[in-house]
């Protein structure tokens, strides 16, 4: 690889320390490199702004896209990027970090190994849900980890009717409903006491939130089902406000009666991966201890 991408989220590499460092490494062995952050939807700069990055704005012929910070900043970037389909390596700044592969202690030697074409692509598969709600148009819109449906307001159950493929499959009074990617099984979705599933694998994993019930289970289905769920009445068929939300970043309101269609998307999410561990060698260095 020679023309790198980096993607720095400036809250976790205080003072661009890592960024610079992989910048300098990058351009005296020759690489173009370009540094992007917190860029706003116009091309310009402002920390805090709350994007980081417009596709639009990576140059034509980029290779490889570095992503330092979290798994979240990761997952807002391939989001950002998804159109241009050019493959990520996260460098984890952050906590856990099963998605940013790389420590920060070896991104020196990672950049040797994608400079010198050592390195594995994982094609990672995305959700696209579209909400459909009676008082307002459709919205739709890609999720790489997950897609979640909660109340809004008042701490209290809302029912909630799934539906795979048009056919009824359970109604759960809970506090929300959580559809999740196989990379994401290790997220909200684990919180909420759903199975851990091999990222490279075609599922689709629905998660009841805190269900008012002592036989709820997760429910993991194939890659090509297609998941809708409808928002019901809360207690004495009370009028409910909820939300649907795209990997925790967007937020689509909606109402009893309104519901969403989630399916496989076509577009995958490409992330790089330098080491030979296996995913079950990552998930055991990451979960000990917690």
């Amino acid at each position: 690889m020679n023309r790198f991408y980096i993607i720095t989220n400036s809250e976790k590499d205080k003072n661009l320390e890592t960024t610079k460092r992989i910048y300098n490494y990058l351009t005296s062995h020759g690489r173009d490199c370009t540094v992007r952050e917190y860029q706003k939807q116009d091309g310009s700069y402002e920390r805090g702004s709350g994007r980081y990055t417009d596709a639009d704005w990576i140059p034509e012929g980029t290779e490889c896209i570095l992503v330092l910070g979290g798994d979240g900043t990761l997952i807002q970037a391939a989001r950002d990027t998804v159109k241009r389909r050019i493959p990520l390596l996260g460098i984890n700044l952050g906590t856990l970090g099963y998605l940013a592969e790389i420590e920060k202690a070896g991104v020196l030697d990672a950049m040797d190994s994608l400079m010198a074409g050592d390195y594995i692509l994982e094609p990672r598969m995305m959700l696209e849900g579209t909400a459909l709600r009676e008082k307002e148009g459709p919205v739709g819109n890609l999720a790489l980890n997950d897609i979640v449906v909660n109340r809004k307001g008042a701490l209290r159950i809302i029912d909630y009717e799934i539906y795979v493929n048009g056919e009824f499959l359970n109604r759960y009074s809970a506090d929300g409903i959580i559809v999740s990617t196989p990379t994401g099984s290790t997220g909200y979705s684990l919180s909420a006491g759903g199975p851990i599933v091999s990222p490279m694998a075609s599922m689709i994993v629905v998660t009841p939130i805190c269900p008012h019930t002592l036989t709820a289970r997760s429910i993991v289905l194939s890659g090509e089902d297609r998941v809708t769920i409808r928002l019901g009445s809360g207690r004495r068929n009370e009028y409910e406000e909820a939300f649907a939300t795209f990997d925790g970043e967007v937020s689509v309101p909606m109402a009893t009666g309104d519901y969403v269609e989630i399916r496989k998307s076509e577009k995958t999410t490409d992330i790089l991966k330098i080491s030979r561990i296996s995913f079950l060698e990552v998930l055991r260095s990451k979960m000990r201890g917690n």
